[in-house]
């Protein structure tokens, strides 16, 4: 039995979350089993997932396969290209100065405040009366 060589790499935007592995291949895209085009149909999000790809000339050497959970697309689509940037990093550690110059490298921090208590929200009180 051969073992397949594959780089791993995990991506986090907001609630989003995608597991990614890179295999030496083609360029094709398997994301929950669908292709690059079915699961993200709209150009500005592919073109999101494609960046880390593209700055290293490395859309045509690597085969993605991805496994997303949690978020929206949008946020779906800054996972992935966060994970193909960790994976990518593994592949080849000197891609690091060309991924962190463009912001790749950089986690999206901007998650939901949890919720204090005594307010309704994390930081919407309740409405004041008076009498």
């Amino acid at each position: 039995m051969t073992e397949q060589h594959y780089y791993y790499g995990t991506g986090k935007r907001k609630t989003a979350v995608a597991q990614v592995r890179l295999y030496p291949g083609h360029g094709e895209f398997s994301i929950d089993g669908k292709t690059l085009e079915d699961a993200f149909p709209w150009p500005a999000w592919q073109s999101t997932i494609m960046e880390p790809m593209k700055v290293t000339d490395n859309e045509a050497k690597f085969s993605v396969v991805a496994k997303l959970h949690g978020g929206g697309v949008t946020s779906q689509a800054g996972a992935l290209r966060h994970g193909i940037t960790r994976a990518l990093l593994l592949a080849d550690g000197d891609l690091r100065p060309v991924l962190k110059k463009h912001g790749f490298i950089t986690r999206d921090s901007r998650i939901k405040e949890s919720k204090k208590y005594g307010l309704k929200r994390a930081r919407r009180a309740p409405q004041y009366t008076k009498r």
